[in-house]
């Protein structure tokens, strides 16, 4: 997996809506999804004013690249990443911990527009062209 793309949910759908920048930078490269970042997805789908469209959407985004489960060498790295942020008074929010740590399990780089990823150590990290500051 090590050279492939992990996606953040916060640039899941504009790569789904073929936002350049993302596909250019993703280029040949393998892609993976977090199925965290997914449930993400599919809670804002959920509570949307079009649940089927929009739920229908995440299951095109899911057949477009592996989803990556959570398992228990995730948590190992999770927890490691957490305390890391804990001991440098850097908190992120908890899905994009394992968002993170799922990446860092995999050897893959995050693509994503957040900021305060930057405070993860060993987390490999690009920023689509088109992103603006998370």
């Amino acid at each position: 997996m090590s050279g492939s793309y992990l996606l953040d949910t916060d640039v899941m759908i504009p790569f789904l809506n073929g936002d350049v920048g993302i596909a250019e930078l993703i280029g040949a490269r393998g892609l993976y999804l977090s199925a965290v970042a997914i449930g993400e997805l599919r809670f804002g789908a959920a509570k949307s004013d079009r649940v089927e469209e929009n739920q229908a959407r995440v299951d095109r985004l899911e057949g477009m690249a592996e989803v990556l489960e959570v398992t228990p060498r995730t948590s190992r790295v999770y927890g490691d990443v957490k305390a890391a942020l804990k001991r440098t008074g850097r908190p992120i929010p908890e899905n994009d911990i394992w968002i993170a740590a799922q990446a860092i399990q995999h050897g893959l780089t995050l693509i994503s527009k957040d900021r305060h990823f930057d405070h993860v150590e060993g987390l490999l990290l690009e920023r689509p062209a088109s992103s603006a500051e998370g």
